[in-house]
């Protein structure tokens, strides 16, 4: 999977709608209302970077109350999970 950070600015009267609608877009895996410079943080992964343009620009920015976005696709991903599962492959317990 290919994962990318969208950073959203949303109408600040629609935040809790416009976070929902878009976590139940297909390739949002999680959606998170934030503090600082931009309204939501979603997540987005999907198989092909081609599939980026039907989440993000053809679904997510469309949904009502987007008033921009950021998109920053990802180059790898580090988590604490897969890290502990790849060093423990072919050991016993």
């Amino acid at each position: 999977m290919i994962s990318a950070i969208v950073l959203i600015t949303a109408d600040v009267h629609r935040i809790p709608e416009v976070a929902q609608e878009i976590s139940e877009i297909k390739g949002i895996a999680e959606v998170y209302s934030v503090t600082g410079d931009v309204d939501l943080v979603a997540v987005a992964k999907v198989a092909r970077h081609e599939d980026f343009a039907d989440v993000i620009a053809d679904r997510l920015n469309k949904v009502e109350g987007v008033l921009d976005s950021r998109t920053h696709i990802a180059f790898r991903t580090y988590s604490s999970d897969d890290l502990g599962a790849a060093f423990a492959l072919g050991l016993d317990e």
